[in-house]
């Protein structure tokens, strides 16, 4: 029986003498092979990243700019969107003779924010209104839905706004006002520009009446062409000339009415 014990205990030293030799023989990871390694998950690491932009690219829209001054339909080259940008057509219809009913037609197509998006209202000034829609489609180089313009409200709503258009400028003033209806209740300064490499090569003010769809539009920039692009923005206030308590003189109501129908 005590020499199995012995034996038992030189067994175990033996294979504790192993255990270390093994631990003494297994490789270390030496500097310039961690070195390596590190290099190799940062090239890894570039590698992610880079894939990772390129999903975002596959993901952004590509959307046909173009310009029309007389037509609801243009044609043009194709753009790559910013993120959170959709394919959009903003349409403006001025009428300026109330009694004919004669539309002038405008149409800006490219990368709208999704803001944006489906959104109609109008403008009313002194010498007839204007209308705008804004429509969306989210597929590359769609074409979005054409206009489909509300009826303009003749019931006046008690708001009255100064108006005037001035080209080429950047403030206009005068005497002139427009007599607001249906759910025109704000007034509105849009002031338009048309830059080419940068640089304005012309603008216009619209001043009157407005609806709150149209303020929210607030201010945003459209490229038409590589160099060509137009900024339109809307500045509104709720204060006007309230003529809504206020006695007005045969004469003055008489011309808020002509400016209104004619």
């Amino acid at each position: 029986m005590c020499s199995e014990w012995v034996r038992s205990a030189e067994e175990r030293s033996k294979e504790r003498h192993e255990s270390k030799t093994n631990q003494e023989t297994q490789p270390r990871l030496q500097p310039h092979n961690r070195t390596k390694l590190i290099s190799t998950m940062m090239s890894l690491t570039g590698i992610l990243s880079l894939f990772s932009a390129l999903i975002a690219t596959s993901d952004a829209l590509s959307c046909t700019q173009c310009y029309s001054s007389y037509s609801w339909t243009c044609s043009g080259p194709s753009s790559v969107c910013p993120s959170g940008y959709e394919c959009g057509s903003s349409y403006t219809g001025k009428t300026t003779g109330i009694i004919t009913g004669e539309m002038s037609r405008e149409l800006i197509r490219g990368c709208l924010p999704s803001s944006h998006c489906n959104i109609q209202g109008s403008i009313r000034i002194h010498i007839g209104y204007i209308q705008k829609v804004t429509s969306c489609c989210t597929t590359d180089d769609c074409v979005p839905e054409a206009p489909s313009f509300p009826t303009i409200s003749t019931k006046p709503n008690g708001l009255v706004c100064q108006s005037c258009t001035a080209a080429n400028s950047t403030w206009c003033s005068t005497s002139d006002t427009a007599l607001c209806t249906g759910d025109e209740s704000l007034c509105v300064l849009e002031t338009l520009k048309r830059t080419d490499s940068g640089q304005v090569t012309a603008s216009m003010i619209i001043r009157g009446c407005a609806t709150k769809s149209i303020c929210h539009l607030g201010s945003h920039s459209s490229a038409i062409f590589e160099h060509i692009s137009l900024e339109d923005k809307f500045t509104c206030t709720s204060g006007g000339i309230n003529f809504q308590g206020v006695i007005l003189t045969p004469a003055i109501s008489c011309l808020l009415l002509m400016k209104l129908f004619f």
